[in-house]
């Protein structure tokens, strides 16, 4: 590379530090169970297995201690059943504020706050939710915490009138204007992100005549199209959130982020649970941190990857009521030996798969194959920087171009975006995938279904 493209490369570096974003994967530690270890066990587990962020049920005052000074960043609850308390007392508020985070701030790392959980499954606490928000809020002002700790609360997807296809997303009517609207107003004036509770077994287990297991589980599959949108979707976590973010859309608040606040698959459930088995939650979760980790977990309607990720659950956690299921959505047993393996950093190289076996036995047949990555534009970039960065891919970047040269067989169609799209992946190809390279100033992304570019699909190597 001549000294030009060496300026044109470490312009593009310093681009790519300055635009892009990256989401994180954390762990939620639900503690309904008998026979978990001892907090402090269960930091070095964390540490151990390179888990950043945890987001806890409730502030108890044990695990807080023993996440102080683990450099572990903390999402902490206030229960459901507090909500109102807090909603009716400015003063309840903030004691519980002082009592829960500013007795244990900064050591413990607390990042965030959710105020109760899934609340709109009791219209009788739904009310009280924004005020409490506010109320929490206003306690975190007063502790001068407001910089350094968030507040939210995490939905479900009940919380929708309608999801499918994802561009009809509409939020409830008794929810929308009366709980959503605040709460939506709330989280952009305090910089904060809506927490979506979303599972695609769930849809997978009620609809398996209909949806593909391939993908709800980010496998190799043809696509869902969303005729209102013309975005195609190939992973059922993706419409799922886009449904919110369309829903967010109609209420005009685009500018408000999605935080996936638990996602995760069970090893095991009743013989009515289709799809529980550890094969299928070894591939769902190995391939969403495959993901997150190689900057691809934005969605056709959000294309950047900005969302942080927590996965349900850290345990199998046996005192929890329900079908089976509910009691095995933990990545380790009690016992803290995996229930199967999976790599927080890299992802899982046993979960890459694009085998076809249904998953709809409780076998362990655990096949597996390498999945790959391509780099297109992203047209929200506009023209202008599309160009600049292709001018660079085919020039200084030496990427290979020859196949969009007037004539040549990916020429058509014409269009900045298209030769942008093949000129990047080519480069991100060459230069071994690594995330800085598809990037080219925030011009583009990470896709993990091979595009089809006019007549041309983008090649992998």
């Amino acid at each position: 590379m001549g000294p030009l493209g060496v300026c044109f490369f470490v312009l593009f570096l310093l681009l790519s530090a300055s635009f892009s974003e990256g989401g994180t994967i954390g762990v939620n530690y639900g503690r309904v169970a008998d026979n978990l270890p001892s907090p402090e066990s269960v930091v070095q587990l964390l540490k151990t297995n390179n888990i950043t962020h945890v987001k806890m049920y409730d502030a108890n005052s044990e695990v807080l201690k023993a996440l102080a000074g683990s450099g572990i960043k903390v999402t902490i609850m206030m229960p459901n059943q507090l909500l109102q308390t807090a909603a009716k007392s400015t003063v309840f508020a903030a004691w519980w504020v002082q009592y829960n985070v500013a007795a244990y701030y900064p050591s413990t790392n607390i990042q965030a706050i959710a105020v109760g959980n899934e609340v709109f499954a009791d219209p009788n606490l739904t009310s009280y939710l924004v005020q409490a928000m506010i109320n929490v809020q206003a306690a975190l002002v007063k502790a001068n915490l407001d910089k350094a700790i968030k507040v939210s609360s995490p939905i479900a997807l009940s919380a929708l009138q309608s999801s499918y296809p994802p561009s009809a997303g509409a939020f409830r009517q008794d929810l929308a204007q009366s709980v959503m609207m605040p709460m939506l107003q709330f989280l952009r004036k305090t910089g904060s992100y809506l927490m979506v509770n979303a599972y695609p077994f769930f849809a997978y287990e009620a609809n398996s005549n209909d949806i593909s297991l391939d993908y709800a589980l980010f496998k190799t599959n043809a696509g869902v199209l969303d005729s209102g949108s013309g975005l195609t979707y190939y992973s059922l976590l993706d419409a799922q959130i886009d449904a919110v973010a369309y829903a967010m859309s109609a209420l005009n608040y685009d500018d408000v982020q999605i935080s996936i606040s638990e996602t995760g698959w069970p090893s095991e459930g009743d013989a009515n649970e289709i799809g529980a088995n550890v094969v299928n939650a070894a591939v769902y979760v190995g391939n969403l941190i495959e993901r997150v980790v190689s900057g691809t977990c934005g969605t056709p309607k959000r294309p950047k990857c900005d969302m942080d990720v927590y996965l349900f659950a850290l345990f199998n956690e046996d005192q929890k009521p329900g079908p089976t299921s509910e009691r095995n959505y933990g990545m380790f047993y009690p016992n803290e030996q995996k229930v199967y393996d999976v790599d927080f950093v890299q992802g899982n190289s046993n979960s890459k798969s694009n085998n076809t076996n249904n998953g709809n036995s409780n076998g362990n047949n655990n096949s597996t194959g390498n999945v790959e990555t391509w780099c297109i534009a992203d047209p929200s970039a506009g023209k202008g920087k599309l160009q600049t960065a292709l001018d660079f891919a085919c020039g200084g970047g030496e990427a290979d171009c020859t196949a969009i040269q007037p004539g040549a067989a990916c020429y058509e169609p014409d269009t900045v975006e298209a030769h942008a799209s093949y000129a990047f992946n080519s480069y991100y190809q060459k230069n071994g995938r690594e995330q800085w390279t598809c990037d080219f100033g925030g011009a583009a992304y990470v896709v993990s279904q091979a595009p089809k570019i006019g007549k041309c699909t983008l090649p992998s190597n």
